[in-house]
């Protein structure tokens, strides 16, 4: 018995995502932070100047939020019905916000009432924005117009009715103050120039539009509506550069890095998406818990925050750079480890006595059962909590074991309902995956061998069986599917195998062999 070999486990190479950069740089963020609104965050939008306040437009207010506050530390809620689309000029000192009666108002940051207040509109107004010069304002309507607004003497300068159905989303040019781009209900996307009375260009996204941004050059424009998320080429007219369909449901929110290597998109499926705007392909992606309406990131990305149709606002804040130690640290610890590792690459000689520590091996509990001769026990042991939970395998290893000596049948036997359901819990958990099947299809047909008469006299027992019937049936049709898939891909590949036979004819004339077919043999003279 001293003797005694432990139960060898199999080691199994771990299923995981790739590990890259992105993976690296966007999980680098701390717990999300919790805030409730008042009701559904339709816009978040941060100020571009420091310490980058962030303005949350909810229900019939908005908030602004220090970097670190989770109370607003100013309130905006001079709206007799619901507010959209509050959004900093970008010297951080006014902000307009659209609503549900159609008047877009203007506030300086330091007060509390309107400034200035635009009427024009004759339904809700979801779009706003600041020119680049700083003095205008854009806003587009559910009455299907877009306005070009005078801030000093509050005066509608020029308006335009193209779009045959709501405007909801917009964004005004960073490098030319007299363009504007409006995105719309019905399916188009038109940018106009406030000096000439109609669009200059017009782009069919070909469903409702949600959310669109400029690159920071202008010559790209990303549009997201539907289940799509389009990029265009401004600089050829508005082609069609790609089209993205990455999310399971509408679109509703685009935000862009601070280097601008990455687009995010936030759903309503409740997932928001990282792309590389190199190649348009998904770096990474996080997970909410519900459907997502606002999304916005802070320069240098150091917060995320995300709204969503639960009224809650979600932020999360990058965690700070490791300091590294200083120089003297670091010499002195190093000359520690070395005092440590002294002597690990010598080399002995013959005439050394090598004098070895015997190193005792402590048994786990399943194995000293097993040496016992326990060895119902010591499957009991193997199917812990939390041994079947988090390594399966090692109760598979017993089990394998335990067929190997031929007690398997004797461990099984003998069991009450809940050592049974134990049993038949692991079963359905574990009996499809690849790597355990062979020893567990053994377990089944013990566990039926052996408690077939007693079959009806539990009704938990009877819903496992009826799971594992279930589960051990549909296993066996995704089988037949693969392997009528497999049959059809061996036709297709056997068929572009087959070499067409060459046809030799021989020309009389000058006795020249010439080989027909897709082999073409090479012209011999005879």
């Amino acid at each position: 018995m001293a003797n005694y070999k432990p139960v060898a486990t199999l080691s199994y190479p771990k299923l995981g995502e790739k590990i890259t950069q992105d993976t690296l740089y966007w999980k680098h963020y701390k717990s999300p932070i919790q805030i409730k609104e008042f009701g559904v965050v339709s816009k978040i939008d941060f100020s571009p100047l420091a310490p980058h306040n962030y303005a949350v437009t909810a229900s019939t207010r908005i908030h602004i939020y220090g970097r670190y506050s989770q109370e607003p530390i100013k309130t905006f809620s001079r709206f007799k019905d619901t507010a959209y689309c509050g959004t900093f000029r970008d010297d951080g000192k006014l902000l307009v916000a659209g609503s549900e009666d159609g008047v877009v108002r203007l506030f300086d940051i330091g007060g509390k009432a309107a400034l200035r207040q635009f009427d024009g509109h004759t339904k809700a107004a979801h779009m706003v924005g600041f020119t680049s010069d700083k003095y205008r304002i854009v806003s587009g309507s559910d009455d299907y117009t877009s306005k070009l607004w005078d801030i000093p003497n509050a005066t509608e300068i020029v308006s335009y009715r193209e779009h045959t159905d709501y405007i909801r989303c917009g964004c005004t040019s960073k490098l030319n103050a007299d363009v504007f781009v409006t995105g719309s209900y019905d399916h188009t996307v038109k940018v106009f120039d406030a000096r000439t009375e109609r669009s200059v260009m017009s782009m069919e996204h070909g469903q409702p539009v949600e959310s669109m941004l400029l690159y920071p050059s202008e010559a790209l424009l990303v549009s997201a509506g539907g289940r799509y998320v389009k990029v265009w080429d401004m600089l050829k007219g508005g082609q069609l550069l790609v089209s993205l369909r990455n999310h399971h449901k509408t679109v509703t929110c685009l935000c862009l890095s601070s280097s601008g290597q990455r687009l995010l998109s936030g759903s309503l499926d409740r997932h928001v998406k990282v792309y590389s705007t190199t190649n348009y392909k998904v770096v990474h992606s996080f997970d909410y818990v519900a459907s997502i309406l606002s999304l916005a990131l802070a320069p240098e990305d150091e917060m995320i925050v995300v709204g969503m149709t639960n009224s809650v606002l979600n932020v999360r804040h990058r965690k700070p750079e490791l300091k590294k130690e200083s120089t003297s640290k670091r010499s002195r610890r190093r000359l520690a480890y070395r005092v440590f590792v002294k002597g690990k690459d010598y080399m002995p000689k013959q005439e050394d006595i090598f004098v070895s520590k015997p190193v005792k091996d402590h048994l786990k509990k399943y194995d000293k059962l097993l040496k016992g001769f326990q060895v119902s026990k010591a499957l009991d042991a193997a199917l812990e909590p939390h041994l079947r939970a988090k390594t399966p395998e090692v109760a598979v290893a017993v089990m394998q074991e335990l067929n190997r000596r031929g007690t398997l049948k004797n461990a099984l036997a003998g069991r009450d309902e809940r050592q049974l359901s134990v049993l038949l819990t692991f079963l359905l958990r574990n009996l499809i995956e690849p790597r355990f099947a062979p020893v567990l299809i053994r377990v089944a047909e013990f566990i039926f061998d052996i408690y077939l008469p007693v079959i009806g006299q539990s009704t938990v027992i009877d819903k496992q069986v009826l799971k594992l019937q279930e589960l051990l049936e549909n296993e066996m049709d995704y089988e037949q599917e693969l392997l009528e898939v497999l049959g059809m891909m061996d036709t297709l590949f056997a068929t572009m195998a087959v070499k067409k036979s060459t046809t030799v004819q021989k020309d009389p004339a000058n006795g020249v062999s010439r080989g027909t077919g897709l082999e073409q043999s090479s012209t011999t003279s005879c």
